[in-house]
């Protein structure tokens, strides 16, 4: 006889035989897996898709395309859901006709399995409830507006390229999360907090000091050019572009690694400041103007250029874009900030050679024609010239006034706030306020 056959006629012989159950024990175990059964189906049953109409205003809730694409998503996961309850429900069944301990623990292992579907179906599908349910809370309005900036941003770049692309939809959602610092997780990548899955549309994440800030928003420009670069196909173009410019201009390889490293918070930045003009400067400044320590402290692996570095770039761009005096203004601010250039822990040529990296990384990103752009540059995709900062100070002067700004575009209204706020047009509360209402206005 064969080995297999022998260990296999030996643990048939051990095997236990199914142990009998005494009559209230059997009639305990059946209620018991019909139980689990019942349980496991009313859970799938309450994974159910959303609605349009459960997150209260329609204006202020998720769209449509929203609900749809996370309904989908649920769907997909849903299906293996609802195969291991069925499962489920047919040997609870049977271990309720005929209980012995063999059925109960083939009820066991379905329960296992179906709880581990269940545990993890649940926490995606609590995710998306949670954002959702945002939009009935107070702080709707703001949320409301920082989308609304984003679709514009999406609406004028899609508009400036030279050739038809397809248009991605949903557009960006934005969410309240306190404890962070602003973020985005981009279309089509696989999140953590997703279980891996991927992310059917991108997700800007703003903390509460922003949205009470509204002349801080500059960052929903800067988290919106991150998704601009994948969905424009820039992601691999731009990291190639800058490689070869710096190159060009005689760096080191070394530091040339590191500015292709930096590329797409560099390029998140310069698109923001593109997307919207010279005010969100002072909304960066905001953000990366620390003390001096930690301005230049540079680490090499961080996806951030040193906040030092990150001021001369935005400088350079402004100069390109036909701002020369607020560049030099700038210019004089930073140098007033930080009168000693250093960067902490950098390797020397990185600084030594940062005023030749620097122009041509703005030229590689900003000056140099991009295929999936129809051959054209990425300022000329986002054009923002004095005239359109005219418009930027025409609309402050009405949101001080507290009337409409008219047809501006509604990204324009981030420094259009600043520049009010800046120049004490208004009391901050009520710009703010009217930042709110106007683009929440739009929203209906």
């Amino acid at each position: 006889m064969a080995a297999g056959v022998e260990l296999r006629s030996a643990a048939a012989r051990t095997r236990r035989p199914a142990q009998p159950i005494d009559r209230g024990t059997a009639r305990l175990l059946a209620t018991w897996v019909r139980t689990q059964a019942i349980s496991s189906e009313r859970h799938l049953a309450a994974l159910r898709p959303f609605s349009w109409s459960e997150f209260g205003d329609p204006a202020t809730g998720p769209s449509r395309a929203h609900l749809a694409a996370v309904n989908e998503t649920m769907a997909g996961l849903r299906e293996p859901l609802h195969e291991a309850t069925r499962d489920l429900r047919r040997v609870a069944e049977q271990a309720a006709r005929q209980p012995d301990s063999q059925r109960v623990r083939t009820v066991l292992r379905a329960k296992s399995k179906t709880y581990r579907l269940v545990r993890d179906t649940e926490r995606i599908w609590d995710f998306y409830l949670e954002l959702f349910n945002q939009r009935q809370s107070s702080f709707a309005p703001w949320l409301v507006a920082a989308d609304r900036i984003a679709l514009d941003c999406y609406q004028y770049a899609y508009l400036g390229i030279g050739k038809w692309r397809s248009i991605p939809t949903p557009p960006p959602f934005c969410y309240l999360e306190p404890s962070h610092g602003p973020a985005t997780s981009r279309r089509g990548i696989p999140l953590q907090r997703l279980s891996h899955r991927i992310n059917p549309f991108p997700l800007i994440q703003l903390p509460f000091h922003r949205l009470i800030n509204p002349w801080t928003l500059g960052a929903v420009l800067h988290e919106v050019s991150h998704n601009l670069q994948n969905d424009l196909g820039l992601a691999k173009a731009v990291p190639m572009q800058v490689a070869a410019r710096v190159t060009e201009t005689g760096v080191p390889p070394a530091s040339v690694s590191q500015w292709v490293r930096w590329n797409r918070e560099t390029f998140a930045d310069l698109a923001g400041l593109l997307l919207g003009g010279p005010m969100i400067v002072g909304s960066l400044f905001d953000v990366i103007a620390r003390d001096p320590r930690a301005a230049s402290k540079f680490r090499a692996r961080d996806p951030h250029p040193s906040s030092y570095l990150r001021g001369k770039l935005n400088i350079e761009l402004l100069r390109r874009m036909g701002f020369p005096k607020r560049a030099e203004q700038h210019e004089r601010a930073w140098h007033a900030m930080y009168p000693r250039p250093k960067l902490i822990g950098a390797p020397p040529a990185l600084l030594a050679t940062a005023n030749k990296a620097v122009p041509a990384v703005v030229q590689a990103m900003c000056f140099t024609s991009y295929p999936t752009l129809g051959d054209r540059k990425l300022a000329q995709v986002l054009r923002f010239e004095p005239k359109e900062q005219r418009m930027v100070e025409e609309v402050a002067e009405r949101l001080a006034c507290g009337v409409s700004p008219g047809v501006a575009p509604e990204r324009f209204l981030i420094g259009a706030v600043r520049y009010a706020l800046e120049q004490r047009m208004a009391p901050p509360k009520r710009l703010a306020s009217f930042f709110v209402e106007e683009l929440g206005r739009r929203a209906r």
